[in-house]
């Protein structure tokens, strides 16, 4: 099966019945229960992350990834398609979760159930049987930057921080955590920023996204490093740079970890 990375509904729709697909559903429960793509499997948000404060959003533990990949019917050689019911952030997440255990073959469906469902697209409420599987899994650390590695990136110019929270966040006013404000050098874009909400929660147009970053600086050929408070909303973040072309990780400790930490460097007003 070829799908890019990113789909439109229509095409997901085409090929519902293909047994080489595997749709995973990232919305919130209550969602799943009222309405769902038609073979969706569900994936809880909360068991994509550690929950072990104060860096909860951290990847799991190895044997807790290969529990929930083996619960919901995990093979190596299917095409996973996934969605949300918020614009991308979980489904961002696990398409980076699939990064970290070296499975290639994925696409996002644009828009998520907001597109699919106000277009028309079929929805069940069946819950599909699975059949658990034994998955071998690897963790690739090359997709994820420890907050060792976001230090040492703060010497190399090729390496850009996006940080996805809000400008309040960012600035520092909004406390949520310790000690507030942005890695130096950072720029932000807030990832409600990159979608638009006049089209179902599809992602703005890649041209304009690429524009939005590189007025923050971001070029063609730099590194991505994107966080944002537990690596939730950063989730779409990652997405839209693997999108765009860039080398991109995940800082899976991001806010909640750095600005929790007694001695990380921190700014609270804009770079220089």
């Amino acid at each position: 099966m070829t799908l890019d990375l990113i789909i439109e509904a229509k095409q997901l729709e085409a090929c519902l019945n293909s047994s080489d697909l595997l749709i995973v559903d990232l919305s919130q429960a209550q969602t799943y229960a009222q309405l769902h793509v038609p073979g969706a499997v569900h994936i809880n948000p909360s068991e994509l992350v550690c929950g072990i404060p104060p860096a909860v959003g951290k990847l799991p533990a190895l044997e807790q990834l290969k529990t929930l990949f083996a619960r919901i019917g995990y093979s190596p050689d299917k095409h996973i398609v996934v969605y949300d019911d918020e614009g991308g952030g979980w489904a961002g997440r696990f398409i980076w979760t699939l990064d970290v255990i070296g499975h290639a073959a994925y696409s996002y469906l644009n828009g998520g159930i907001h597109a699919w469902t106000k277009e028309g697209h079929p929805v069940t409420t069946d819950v599909p049987q699975i059949i658990s599987t034994k998955p071998n899994l690897t963790i690739h650390h090359d997709v994820i930057a420890s907050m060792e590695d976001v230090i040492s990136s703060l010497e190399d110019s090729n390496i850009k921080v996006w940080d996805a929270r809000s400008a309040e966040e960012y600035s520092g006013s909004k406390l949520t955590a310790q000690r507030n404000g942005h890695i130096p050098g950072a720029v932000n874009l807030d990832w409600l920023h990159t979608m638009d909400k006049d089209r179902n929660l599809r992602l703005l147009p890649l041209e304009e996204l690429q524009t939005k970053l590189s007025s923050l600086g971001v070029h063609p050929g730099n590194t991505i490093i994107t966080h944002c408070q537990t690596h939730h909303r950063s989730g779409l973040t990652y997405l839209i740079a693997k999108a765009l072309g860039y080398d991109v990780l995940a800082y899976d400790g991001s806010w909640s970890e750095w600005g929790n930490h007694p001695d990380t460097p921190i700014e609270t007003a804009q770079p220089k």
